[in-house]
């Protein structure tokens, strides 16, 4: 498990999300690729990441912010009974808030392939029951048939787990550029 450590004001970290925000709309905006989102522990700042960049509205449609944890299951169809034992923190609500941004968002993709991203975890202060500060997962859904190079495309829906360090606003930008820099990968761009 990837364990960051976020040092200094944010200035460079800003600067980093913004340049791989910009990146992953140009690469989706020449594929026909559209981007939707779910955050939880982020809070909007994942979609301040995509809309911070001119001409975002051609490839971003939104994001959802399910930071309560009954809204995960009513707004984003996650598992009320994943939810209820085991909690928000973990793998498989990742996953799932992924897919139901998929779900929510596939109209509004209008025939498009649809990229989604999704935060959830603990931003702090202190834990959250057994998770500690800093425990996140996040999760990009790559569509079978997005246009991508075939040696770096992977479609499917992957999570990740990190250990952030850092004060709550550290943790949750944290979050952002780890997520914006899984996507990147997995499309190849």
């Amino acid at each position: 498990m990837p364990r960051v450590s976020h040092e200094g004001g944010g200035n460079d970290a800003s600067k980093d999300t913004d340049e791989v925000a910009s990146r992953i709309l140009r690469f989706c905006d020449g594929r026909h690729l559209a981007i939707a989102a779910a955050e939880s522990l982020t809070g909007g700042l994942l979609a301040d990441a995509f809309v911070r960049v001119p001409g975002a509205s051609s490839v971003f449609l939104g994001s959802v912010v399910t930071y309560d944890i009954r809204a995960k299951a009513t707004i984003l169809g996650v598992d009320r009974e994943l939810l209820s034992t085991q909690g928000a923190v973990n793998p498989e609500v990742a996953r799932q808030m992924s897919l139901g941004a998929g779900v929510l968002y596939t109209g509004a993709a209008q025939g498009r392939s649809l990229v989604t991203l999704s935060t959830t975890g603990v931003a702090g202060p202190g834990p959250d029951g057994t998770h500690p500060q800093g425990e996140v997962y996040i999760a990009v859904a790559v569509p079978d048939n997005a246009p991508a190079s075939p040696s770096t495309n992977r479609p499917g829906v992957h999570v990740r787990h990190l250990q952030l360090d850092g004060s709550r606003q550290q943790i949750r930008e944290s979050t952002v550029l780890a997520v914006l820099e899984l996507a990147a990968r997995l499309l190849g761009s």
